[in-house]
């Protein structure tokens, strides 16, 4: 007898045990939207903004920033210290900020802001795509898109120009790159389908149009048309 309730004992245990279910994950943590900050007229903050040769300056005075320059600025807080450690940066609207006294400031990338910031300004020398004549056929024995120029083994191309065969704006990039020894990866956006995508991809998640031609890729930085002096100011000036 005891043996019969010692063994319906345990098998009503291991039914218990059975019908349990487990605990169901824990449901992840969304991560927290970056927070954007707001800026007051005539507070502590300094300004930086493109300047039309491609390089950048830095003012506390809002109302000084060319009116060209003032729709994307960097804000930044001089008691804050140093850049964080994911690169984020604050930029603000400076023609919000002078109309009405404050605007908000959203957090972007280093490189989306300095890319916008210049694209903010007149293109360089290009050509617009919805001009263009039919691509012609690739001479024989052209290199392919995208190929390496100046570039020695083991090194990667520090620039790259995205463009077309017939554009001379692409032609004047190309011959600057190449006689002043700079390595570029040459990409011809008619001929080659990737490095369309490549180039489109680039331009949304800059936030930068891709109507003209050459774009260049400068370093992580893209800039619509060719300019010396911006190409200059990224790169350095050439020796």
């Amino acid at each position: 007898m005891f043996k019969l309730r010692a063994a319906v004992a345990v098998a009503a245990l291991i039914a218990a045990a059975g019908c349990r279910r487990a605990a169901p994950p824990a449901a992840p943590v969304a991560a927290a939207a970056a927070p954007t900050i707001q800026i007051l007229k005539g507070g502590r903050w300094l300004f930086t903004y493109a300047e039309p040769s491609g390089t950048f300056s830095t003012t506390d005075k809002p109302e000084t920033v060319p009116a060209a320059s003032r729709g994307i600025v960097r804000a930044i807080d001089p008691a804050a210290g140093g850049a964080p450690d994911d690169d984020r940066i604050y930029v603000a609207n400076l023609n919000e900020l002078i109309e009405k006294g404050n605007t908000t400031a959203r957090p972007m990338s280093r490189e989306a802001f300095e890319t916008a910031a210049l694209a903010a300004l007149p293109s360089g020398q290009s050509s617009p795509l919805a001009a263009h004549p039919a691509a012609p056929a690739a001479a024989p024995g052209a290199p392919p898109s995208g190929a390496p120029q100046n570039t020695p083994p083991g090194t990667k191309p520090v620039v790259t120009i995205y463009g077309t065969s017939w554009c001379g704006a692409c032609r004047a990039a190309r011959e600057y790159m190449t006689a002043h020894k700079i390595p570029f990866a040459d990409k011809d956006i008619e001929r080659d389908p990737e490095a369309a995508r490549e180039l489109a991809e680039k331009a949304a998640k800059m936030g930068i149009p891709t109507d003209r031609v050459p774009v260049l890729d400068v370093r992580g930085r893209l800039l619509l048309g060719f300019d010396r002096a911006r190409v200059e100011a990224l790169l350095g000036a050439p020796t």
